[in-house]
């Protein structure tokens, strides 16, 4: 197993992670392959996506898929996803975790990615990474772009959180229940927050996945982090003033999340084309390693000529 991607030898204080996510969002697939919005070679990105999926680790516990998956709802949109993503997962030997969107239609997404009933019933699962728990909500709003949360989709948590996880719990949902500070992207966002957070508050839940916003964002809602990642298909601009924000076709990514004991890190992929430095390699690793720490800390420091620029 390479020390990059698999177990590495331990020059810090924490050890290799328990479980590894692939978080992706918002591919908004279209029939026949079509651009989005004609100018958006969604199809294209998400194979480059794939691609970095395959390079950043051997063997995930899974790959999550926060919503969004077709931009109509149409199920060539989801045949041709389903074909991009299963032989990857397959190879990586991850299960796919398919969350529903608002752009999604359920009948479609359960008949053609879950060979299931095509039916308006929530598109909600769990599966057991493990010891890691994975619950996956579904916040659409059939026929809206808000997110919601009904009494019965709650209570089905409440009892699924009722008995804790040997790793804990991890929640994928579409809409994240955080505020934006993009005008008018509060009608978009997720209701009946409290009601959610009474549900998970003081349970085995450590993280919160979600996408929606097309751009990467952070925080925490009942004491629980919350990290959305960026959008495949195409991001926000948010280097303009929140006002003359608006899309754009680049810095598409995914996440890559790491599960310790301690804590859950998320780390942003780029899904570029771009020259990379070649200080860092295997073969580093394996000098370093072959060194005491006094000696690694030395060859690693500013004043070591070796040192990075």
């Amino acid at each position: 197993m390479s020390a990059l991607n698999g177990t590495p030898p331990v020059f810090g204080r924490y050890a290799p992670a328990s479980h590894v996510l692939i978080h992706v969002s918002d591919p908004h697939f279209l029939a026949g392959g079509a651009a989005l919005g004609g100018r958006y070679d969604v199809e294209r990105t998400f194979a480059q996506t794939l691609e970095a999926i395959r390079a950043v680790h051997p063997a995930p516990a899974a790959i999550v898929i926060t919503g969004d998956l077709a931009d109509l709802g149409e199920p060539d949109a989801y045949r041709r996803l389903r074909a991009a993503v299963e032989p990857v997962a397959a190879e990586l030997g991850a299960p796919v975790v398919w969350v529903a969107g608002n752009h999604d239609e359920r009948p479609a997404l359960r008949e053609v990615l879950l060979d299931a009933e095509p039916t308006e019933e929530p598109v909600t699962g769990v599966w057991d990474l493990d010891g890691l728990r994975l619950v996956a909500l579904d916040t659409s709003v059939p026929g809206w772009h808000h997110g919601d949360l009904d009494p019965a989709q709650l209570a089905w948590l409440a009892d699924v959180l009722a008995e804790p996880a040997p790793h804990g719990t991890i929640l994928a949902m579409h809409h994240p229940p955080l505020p934006s500070h993009l005008p008018l992207f509060d009608i978009l966002e997720l209701r009946h927050q409290d009601e959610l957070a009474a549900v998970i508050r003081g349970t085995d839940v450590r993280g919160i996945l979600a996408g929606h916003l097309h751009y990467s964002a952070h925080g925490l809602f009942a004491g629980v982090p919350v990290s959305v990642a960026s959008a495949t298909c195409y991001t926000m601009n948010v280097a303009r003033p929140a006002a003359e924000v608006n899309g754009m076709d680049a810095a598409q990514a995914f996440q890559l999340v790491h599960v310790r004991p301690e804590t859950l890190t998320h780390t942003v992929v780029p899904v570029v084309d771009a020259p990379t430095g070649d200080y860092f390699s295997e073969e580093w690793i394996a000098r370093m390693a072959a060194l005491t720490p006094e000696e690694r800390l030395e060859a690693f420091s500013r004043k070591s000529p070796q040192g990075p620029a």
